[in-house]
């Protein structure tokens, strides 16, 4: 009888172990994907941690002129902000003072579709784009913010790109866990400017947003902020 049970015993260490490992394989990791390594210090990946995560406040109260009546020039050279971010993400540009206000250009490579767009002042089918867009940045902490530090953010280049009008009307304000590019070749480049937007100005993260970042960088680990 002794004999049995040592041998029953034996077979069933194996199966024991064999049926750890197979509910180790389907448990969820809590580390977001990346297997239990740290993010290397500088990547977008790492600076995710440092933002606030917090749920989302009331739209209540939001009005695009709370960020300031359109768009200022606040490094004073002369041009508006709209203008300083045509000239440099277009080429081919071409202006109707000489300097300043930008007549025409073209979209190579558009960040957002990957595709061509043409840029003629009063038919544009470019939008700047307020990568965090203002009502996402209003509910995650801007309506705590003073006038000057809202204007600075609705003007800031590290906040703004040129892109297809259509795609960026789409969008909204819309954040990572509810819109990404639908060019997948950008997602980490844009999603690491999200980053480094909500970083600089300490707009928080929801649970949601949070996870959907991580999601997109897990996939490019070593992606610096712009």
């Amino acid at each position: 009888m002794g004999r049995v049970s040592t041998y029953r015993r034996t077979l069933a260490a194996p199966a024991l172990v064999a049926a750890a490992l197979a509910v180790a394989a389907c448990t969820p990791s809590v580390d977001g994907g990346t297997g239990g390594k740290k993010a290397e210090p500088g990547t977008a990946l790492a600076a995710v941690d440092t933002l606030t995560v917090k749920g989302r406040a009331p739209k209540k109260g939001y009005d695009r002129d709370a960020f300031g009546h359109g768009w200022v020039d606040v490094d004073r050279n002369g041009c508006g902000t709209r203008d300083d971010i045509l000239k440099r993400d277009l080429t081919g540009v071409r202006y109707t003072d000489g300097h300043c206000k930008v007549a025409s250009g073209t979209l190579t490579d558009d960040p957002y579709t990957g595709t061509t767009v043409a840029y003629v002042r009063g038919r544009s089918k470019v939008d700047i784009d307020h990568v965090v867009a203002l009502s996402d940045a209003w509910q995650k902490g801007a309506q705590q913010w003073n006038a000057e530090t809202r204007r600075r953010f609705a003007n800031d280049p590290l906040n703004l790109l040129a892109v297809d009008a259509a795609t960026n009307r789409g969008k909204s304000d819309g954040d990572a866990a509810t819109w990404l590019p639908p060019n997948g070749a950008y997602r980490c480049t844009y999603v690491a400017r999200q980053v480094a937007v909500k970083k600089k100005y300490g707009v928080w993260v929801t649970e949601g947003e949070r996870d959907a970042m991580k999601r997109v960088l897990n996939d490019c680990p070593r992606q610096k902020l712009p």
